[in-house]
């Protein structure tokens, strides 16, 4: 995979500063959506023609909405909702408008009368047409408008395009492999670092959850309006879990004992007969990753993929907790000298250095082999190499209201049923690398490109 240019969002100034951020560069903001649409199309390349009505993941829509609901939430945000122009086929804009939200009873694909590729293929020509026709002529920044005030519709279309192809990665993750084309630049790194896990003490201090809105030119609503936290000190691992360390509480038992889990993480372990985690096959007796092309000798440096549920249970038998969304902040995007951080290396722009994110591997990486990439207190890997699951359930924060362009984006999982994940997978989009930027889903959602770290439990 390819990085991608500098994120047209810019950092937070200090807190104290009255400067709010406008406008647009027209230019910048076309190239990201050309750029997004390049990226698209090359993941749709991987697939076999025969895929396109698949589904992969039971809790999803089968691949086919993706082709069109990617460029058809552009046309219905940007071109019809925010300018208030006509659109193309309002059938198909309806049946490509918005996804599901993946619950653990399934989805039932048969409920949905999918088009034909020809009808899809030219909505999407025609929605992309539209949709690059308004970056090119229409006023963008309307101050006062619901949808246009500092281009709030043009940063969520070009953000959610961003979001939903890590979507379709880890859609493409559960696949059979003869449904998928390797590139020939395909490759894994499995040699561990050098790097010791021990824990980190992160002494109590302030942390900021959120942004301020005039002082960043684009959020989404669950960002708003961020406060600043007294967390209390605490000791945190330098590194996430492996899959070396998870193999220890697989082979202890760990999923035959209803010790470790909640009961509802219990019934769902017995309904579903997991006894391990979803990105591990065992095959021959021998315990392997499923590859994006190919089965891997299980990498036992890289980090463990689990759901928050397994994250939970490995961390209670280890005599732990998971990290709350607070102490994440503070461990990543603080330091010993008590300024706030763009990243949790700094200012300065991420790299391939700092990293593994923004598509620059199709797998993990060997977890602290990026040691330009560590925080200020020493912590590794907290942006990219996985996203971590938090212990806070995701909700907003207080004075929170709905982004216009998109107002269900996160009002409709403040259910108590949804957990904050911060940081970012090898998957995540620079443009996507916040302090303020928060991820969530389900906690027995095995799918998603998601490790962990745990926290030491104060008696």
């Amino acid at each position: 995979m390819q990085s991608s240019p500098e994120t047209l969002s810019s950092p937070a100034p200090d807190a104290t500063s009255p400067r709010v951020i406008r406008g647009i560069d027209r230019g910048d903001a076309l190239d990201w959506y050309e750029r997004n649409r390049a990226r698209t199309r090359a993941l749709f390349d991987v697939l076999v023609p025969e895929t396109l009505y698949a589904q992969p993941i039971a809790q999803r829509h089968p691949i086919v909405f993706y082709v069109g609901h990617l460029p058809g939430f552009s046309l219905n945000t940007l071109v019809k909702r925010g300018l208030g122009q006509p659109g193309i086929d309002q059938r198909l804009e309806r049946l490509f408008a918005r996804g599901i939200d993946p619950d653990e009873d399934g989805h039932d694909a048969s409920a949905f009368t999918w088009p034909d590729r020809e009808t899809v293929e030219t909505f999407v020509q025609s929605a992309d047409a539209r949709v690059v026709q308004a970056l090119t002529e229409a006023d963008l920044d309307q101050p006062g408008h619901p949808l246009l005030d500092r281009a709030e519709a043009v940063y969520a279309i070009l953000e959610h395009e961003a979001m939903h192809q890590e979507t379709l990665l880890y859609m493409w993750h559960r696949l059979p492999h003869d449904a998928k084309r390797a590139p020939r630049d395909y490759a894994v790194r499995v040699e561990p670092g050098t790097v010791v896990q021990g824990d980190i003490e992160i002494p109590a201090g302030p942390a900021s959850l959120g942004a301020v809105r005039a002082h960043v030119r684009f959020g989404w609503d669950n960002e708003f309006p961020g406060p600043v936290v007294d967390v209390d000190a605490f000791r945190i691992q330098r590194l996430n879990v492996t899959n070396g360390d998870f193999l220890a509480f697989v082979e202890a038992g760990g999923y035959r004992d209803p010790h470790w889990w909640s009961p509802q993480d219990w019934t769902w372990l017995q309904s579903e007969s997991h006894t391990h985690p979803s990105f591990w096959e065992s095959i021959d007796g021998r315990w392997h990753w499923r590859g994006m092309f190919e089965y891997v000798p299980l990498p036992m440096a890289w980090p463990a993929y689990v759901s928050q549920a397994e994250a939970n249970a490995y961390a209670k038998w280890t005599r732990r907790r998971l990290p709350t969304e607070a102490e994440f902040q503070r461990a990543a995007y603080t330091g010993p000298d008590g300024l706030p951080r763009r990243h949790p290396w700094g200012d300065a722009p991420p790299t391939r250095a700092h990293g593994v994110f923004d598509f620059n591997s199709w797998e993990p990486e060997p977890v602290g082999t990026h040691a330009d990439g560590q925080s200020g207190w020493g912590v590794h890997d907290l942006v990219g190499n996985g996203w971590e699951w938090t212990s806070t359930i995701f909700d907003g924060f207080a004075g929170f209201t709905p982004i216009p362009s998109y107002p269900e984006y996160s009002a409709d999982f403040f259910d108590g049923s949804h957990f904050v994940l911060k940081g970012a997978s090898q998957a995540t989009a620079r443009e996507l690398l916040r302090p303020s930027f928060r991820n969530w889903f389900r906690p027995r959602y095995p799918f998603v490109y998601a490790t962990f770290r745990t926290v030491e439990v104060h008696a």
